[in-house]
C-alpha cells in the first residue's frame, strides 16, 4: 500500500476562549483537564495515532502553558525519578518526547482562516491535517483514530477532507453546514458550506467538526480571504472555494470541549471508561440521581 503523505499536523489554539470565562483568563482552554490530560494532549495524541510526526501549533498571546507541558520539566521529573513507584515519571517524560512539535503566534485574533494561514511556510507546499485545539475525538471500537480515517479518505479521493457529523435541529445555528451530493456511506461530495446558517437556511444537517485533511491549495484562497461571519477571517469561507473537497462522516464520538456542557461531559464519559475511575463514579451518579428522585 502506498504511504500517505499526510505527514504534517496544524493545530489552532489562539482562540480567546471566552465561553469559559472568568476560569480562561489566565489558562488557556486548550489546557483545561478532561480527567487527567489536557485538552490539546488529546488532540496532539490523535495526531501521532494518525501517523504525523510534525506539528504546528498555533497559539496567541497567554498561550504559554501549552509550550510548557510540551517542553521538558527537569525539576518536576527529578522529583519523581526519587519515587519508587516510576509510573509518573515515565508519563511525565513521555509528554515532552511525544513528536516534533513547532509554535508560531497568531498575533491578532482575526479567526481560523487566518490561523490556518499562518501555517503556510510550515507546510510547504504539501497536504497538512487541521485539528482544531478545543475537540476531543474518540475513535469507535475497533476503529482508527478519527484523523487516520480521513487521511485513509484523502488517499483514496485525492481531495481535501473535511469531517462532518448530523447535528440535532437546535445546534445547527453553531456550525459550518455542508451541501452535498451522497458519493457511497458516509461520504458526500460537498457542493457548498454555509457557515452557522439558521435552521431553514440550512441545506442539510451535516455540520463540520473541526477536522480536516487539506491540498496545499488552500493557502491560494485564504490569501484572498475577507472577514466574513463575525468580522473575522474564516476557513469556511476558502473550503467552500475548493472543488470537489469531500465530507465525511467518521466513526469516532466528538466532544466539543469549548464549550461548557461539551467539556463536563467529556469528563464525565471519559472518567466512566477507566478501570481506575469508572466504578465509583458510576456509583456517585446513580447515587446523586436517586436523590434527586
Amino acid at each position: 500500500m502506498k504511504k500517505s503523505k499526510v505527514k504534517k499536523a496544524v493545530i489552532p489554539a489562539a482562540g480567546l476562549g471566552t465561553r469559559f470565562l472568568p476560569m480562561t483568563k489566565a489558562q488557556p482552554k486548550e489546557m483545561l483537564p478532561v480527567v487527567d490530560k489536557p485538552v490539546i494532549q488529546y488532540v496532539v495524541e490523535e495526531a501521532l495515532q494518525s501517523g504525523i510526526d510534525d506539528i504546528l501549533i498555533i497559539t496567541g498571546r497567554g498561550k504559554r502553558a501549552i509550550e510548557d507541558h510540551f517542553d521538558a520539566s527537569l525539576e518536576l521529573e527529578w522529583k519523581l525519578g526519587q519515587k519508587p513507584d516510576s509510573t509518573l515519571f515515565k508519563q511525565t517524560k513521555e509528554i515532552s518526547n511525544m513528536v516534533d512539535i513547532h509554535y508560531i503566534r497568531q498575533k491578532d485574533p482575526k479567526g481560523l482562516g487566518d490561523a490556518v494561514l499562518h501555517a503556510e511556510k510550515h507546510c510547504d507546499g504539501e497536504p497538512f491535517a487541521v485539528l482544531l485545539g478545543d475537540t476531543i475525538t474518540i475513535p469507535k471500537k475497533g476503529e482508527k483514530a478519527c484523523t487516520r480515517q480521513m487521511i485513509t479518505a484523502f488517499d483514496k479521493y485525492q481531495r481535501s477532507i473535511i469531517a462532518v457529523e448530523r447535528v440535532p435541529k437546535h445546534k445547527i445555528q453553531d456550525y459550518g453546514i455542508i451541501d452535498g451530493d451522497r458519493l457511497d456511506d458516509g461520504v458526500y461530495r460537498i457542493r457548498d458550506i454555509v457557515e452557522k446558517p439558521a435552521l431553514e437556511d440550512a441545506p442539510s444537517d451535516l455540520g463540520s467538526i473541526g477536522r480536516y485533511v487539506l491540498r496545499p491549495e488552500i493557502f491560494d484562497h485564504l490569501r484572498d480571504a475577507k472577514p466574513g461571519y463575525g468580522g473575522e477571517i474564516q476557513l469556511t469561507d476558502s473550503l467552500r472555494l475548493l472543488r470537489d473537497s469531500i465530507g465525511l462522516i467518521t466513526k469516532c464520538r466528538r466532544y466539543d470541549v469549548g464549550d461548557k456542557l461539551g467539556w463536563m461531559k467529556s469528563n464525565i464519559e471519559l472518567s466512566l471508561e477507566r478501570e481506575d475511575l469508572g466504578g465509583d463514579l458510576r456509583s456517585f451518579l446513580k447515587a446523586l440521581l436517586q436523590d434527586e428522585l
